[in-house]
Formats: structure tokens, C-alpha cells, sequence
């Protein structure tokens, strides 16, 4: 979802205080030496930290002698990795690093298999999902801004979340989808952008630091996967755990957090060559908006009036879009790619298409068959509710939170 604004970024501030920790949400493109990381930890007595991206946030901690967590970003593993210096600046963070976090358990093989000596220190949680939106949002208002004159009743609003980054590709629909347009005015492709990491990382910070019990929290292991028939099976046996030695209250660590995240900034996540391509060809294709960011709970109102939510991504981690779209009961079609797989089941959960011409197909299809939407709406729904609790994900990362206190053998 979007970038947070000012308020927001002051309202997860308060938050967390309120929760007995002093939070620094920092990005990373804002230093650009280690000696600036060791003045903020010095000006600032900070005593642990988390990073979000394994090479881009997690290099800038090393050798501060700090605690630190890491969580595995789709960078990480999907491009980073394939980049020499890269890869060997990754397991330095990784051998420091008290935990990482991957998304999924494919995730964590690829990642125990290139760094196997940080195998005992690699966890998976899904990401949770929650979601608000703003039940005040004027929807015939939004159509208008787009310039989307079809009256509501025959409508059909397919919804790109995305940065205009070429690995979102957000113009591998845009032909297909225009030549669609001209054959049928009623369906139309909304992208939204840029998409930033903040939010995710702000979340997690919700989730890590809220106040907890004082009994120990367990860590919770990958779901299992639906099986890839119609119908999603109701056996909820949704995440095993294991057990983990038994820690100090939560409140006993009260510390001071600085999270590290990379290029959560419009002007450093955009090219700015490719976002003129971008808008250009947009301009030019009938049937297809481009919006600017908006509010995160405005956002989840468009998604809960589309028809349908789509990714087009040449890699994903774990895409937070499609799961609030399957919370929000709203169908998806997504590229069949590994990350998304990991969580779209076809024909269960959700649509996969290989190329644009497949994406039409199936795109006709839903518009045409009520039941199948009905379907896959109560089944990604149900996924989301068994796979991807806040709760659990909250569970997760306060046990491991805690971990960052006192020394590795404590």
C-alpha cells in the first residue's frame, strides 16, 4: 500500500511509546556511512534494532555491536542473492543477526541453502492481515477523478496495486487489457502507486511491540498451502508450532528500537525514466487509469468496490495486496510466479495467469460466472482468516522481539 504521510508516521510513534518502547523508524537511503548509524546510535542510546531487507537495511547494522532481527525482503532472495558482493555482504548480516524472518517456508530453504550457517535462526511467519476501510469513501467520486464515466451498475474495476518499478511491471497487462476496452467499454485497469515498504514495516512494528502477556509466545511455522482443487478444505490445522525456552516478561525490555528499511521514498523507489514510460503508454491506452498514492484506509475502500484485484509482478516476496483483497472478499488474478503462488491456489483461492492473453481469458471468465466469484471470494477469505492472522503474526514477532535483549546466551 501507499507511503505513510507525516500523521500517520507520528500516530505508529505514539503507538509504540504508549507501549513502553521509544521507536526510530529510519530508511536506509537516509545514511550513507557507518559512521552516521554509529552518531544515531550513540545520539539516540539506541539499544537494539530490526531491519527490513536483509542486504539493504541489514548491512548498515553490522559491526555497531548492537542486537538486531532481520526480515527477509523479496529483494533479498529474489535479486539480490544473484549479485556476488551482495550475497556475501547478506551472510555477514546473517551470521550477526540474532533472527530473520521469512514469509514463507520456500523462502527459508532458499535461504538456509545459500547461508547454511544462519539455518538455526531462521524462522517463517506469514504475513498478517488486517484490514479497515474507510466507510466514508465516495466511490462515484474516485470514478470521477479517474475519469470513469460507466454507469456502476455495469462496471468492472480490475485494480493494480503497484510501484512503478519494472519488477511490479505495471505495463504487461496494458495492451491486452486496451484491446479488451475497445471490445468491451464497461472493464477497466486502475493502477495505483507507488506502493512502498514503510507500511509493511510500520505494521510489523505494531505487531512486534505491542504490550504482551508474560507467558512465553510460541513461533509459528509456514501453513500449509491449500490443495489445488475447487474446493478449499475446512480441516483448519492451520499452523503448527514450536516450542521455545521460556523468556523474561516483555516488559522487562523496555528498548530503544531503530528500524532499519530500505527505499520507502517515491523519488528513490521510482525510475524516474521508467515512471515517464509509464504514464506515457498509460496516456495512450484506452480503457486504463493511472491513480496516485493514496491513504491506506481510502485504498482498501477501492479495493473493497473493484471487481477484482491484480498483480502482474515478475517477483513478489509475500504481496500484502492480494491477501487484503481475499480479506476484503474481493476475487484475484495474479501472475504465476513462485511468490504468488505461494499463496493464490488456482481456481481456489484465486486466478493464475501465465501471459496477458491468459489474463483476458480468465478476466471473461469471472465477469461471466457469478458462482466461480462467489467461490473463490469464500474461499480466500477463509485462507486468509486460517493462514494469515494478525494474531499469530503478533505472537510471532513479540517472542522474537524479545529475544534482542541482553546477550546471544541468555
Amino acid at each position: 500500500m501507499p507511503t505513510l504521510g507525516r500523521k500517520k508516521r507520528l500516530r505508529e510513534r505514539d503507538h509504540l511509546e504508549a507501549a513502553g518502547h521509544v521507536c526510530l523508524l529510519k530508511d536506509a537511503f537516509d545514511f550513507d556511512s557507518p559512521s552516521e548509524i554509529a552518531a544515531l546510535i550513540q545520539a539516540e542510546a539506541v539499544e537494539a534494532a530490526l531491519a527490513l531487507h536483509l542486504y539493504r537495511g541489514g548491512r548498515l547494522l553490522l559491526g555497531h555491536g548492537i542486537p538486531f532481527g532481520i526480515i527477509f525482503g523479496g529483494t533479498d532472495l529474489n535479486e539480490d542473492i544473484n549479485q556476488g558482493e551482495k550475497h556475501q555482504v547478506m551472510g555477514t548480516v546473517l551470521g550477526e543477526a540474532r533472527f530473520a524472518v521469512a514469509f514463507t517456508e520456500s523462502m527459508k530453504a532458499m535461504a538456509r541453502l545459500q547461508w547454511p550457517h544462519a539455518k538455526g535462526k531462521i524462522y517463517v511467519q506469514s504475513q498478517g492481515i488486517a484490514t479497515a476501510p474507510n466507510t466514508a469513501f465516495n466511490w462515484d467520486a474516485f470514478l470521477q477523478r479517474a475519469d470513469i464515466q460507466q454507469s456502476t451498475d455495469n462496471l468492472h474495476v480490475f485494480l493494480l496495486i503497484c510501484g512503478l518499478r519494472q519488477v511490479k511491471d505495471p505495463l504487461y497487462l496494458v495492451d491486452a487489457f486496451a484491446e479488451w476496452h475497445q471490445e468491451e467499454p464497461s472493464v477497466y485497469m486502475v493502477i495505483v502507486g507507488p506502493e512502498q515498504t514503510e507500511k509493511f514495516v510500520s505494521e510489523f512494528l505494531k505487531a512486534a511491540l505491542n504490550p504482551v502477556s508474560h507467558r512465553p509466545l510460541p513461533i509459528a511455522r509456514a501453513p500449509r498451502l491449500p490443495l489445488p482443487h475447487r474446493r478449499l478444505k475446512t480441516d483448519t490445522r492451520s499452523h503448527t508450532f514450536q516450542s521455545r525456552p521460556r523468556l523474561r516478561p516483555a516488559a522487562a525490555f523496555q528498548s530503544r528500537v531503530c528500524v532499519c528499511f530500505s527505499a520507502t521514498r517515491s523519488g528513490t523507489l521510482v525510475d524516474p525514466v521508467f515512471t515517464r514510460e509509464v504514464k506515457a503508454k498509460v496516456k495512450r491506452a484506452t480503457g486504463v487509469r493511472l491513480i496516485p498514492e493514496m491513504p491506506q484506509d481510502d485504498l482498501h475502500a477501492v479495493v473493497k468496490k473493484c471487481f477484482a484485484l491484480v498483480n502482474s509482478s515478475v517477483s513478489e516476496g509475500m504481496s500484502a495486496a492480494i491477501l487484503e483483497a481475499m480479506d476484503l472478499e474481493v476475487p484475484v488474478l495474479a501472475r504465476n510466479i513462485p511468490g504468488n503462488a505461494a499463496v493464490v491456489t488456482h481456481e481456489v483461492t484465486g486466478l493464475l495467469f501465465s501471459d496477458p492473453q491468459e489474463f483476458v481469458q480468465l478476466a471473461k471468465r469471472l465477469i461471466s460466472d457469478p458462482a466461480l466469484q462467489k467461490e473463490l471470494v469464500a474461499n480466500g477469505r477463509r485462507y486468509v482468516r486460517m493462514y494469515h492472522s494478525w494474531q499469530a503474526e503478533r505472537d510471532t514477532y513479540q517472542h522474537l522481539v524479545r529475544t534482542l535483549e541482553g546477550s546471544p546466551e541468555d
